[in-house]
């Protein structure tokens, strides 16, 4: 299992913008993030899951999107999430 409901309701709880948001692209980026920290690590012992490599590929592309329209949108929470999950940029 990838994340536990309770580990996905604590990033959304840290990165939330309102009550009941779940589908900011904070939260979002958030979240694909932890998924893809979780993907990296499990490659390291499966060198030859190109199966799930291909999912990783299709995650990473989705975040980079979700941050592209962030960043076109509001800069400064661009940088602010950029900065909080330790990405490069």
């Amino acid at each position: 299992m990838v994340m536990t409901s309770e580990e996905k309701a604590k990033i959304i709880e840290e990165f939330k913008r309102h009550d009941g948001d779940t589908g900011s692209p904070e939260v979002q980026i958030a979240l694909l993030t932890a998924r893809i920290k979780y993907l990296t690590e499990h490659f390291k012992v499966h060198k030859k899951d190109v199966h799930s490599r291909m999912g990783l590929l299709k995650l990473v592309g989705r975040r980079r999107g979700l941050l592209t329209y962030l960043k076109k949108k509001d800069i400064e929470r661009y940088r602010a999430i950029i900065k909080k999950l330790g990405l490069r940029k």
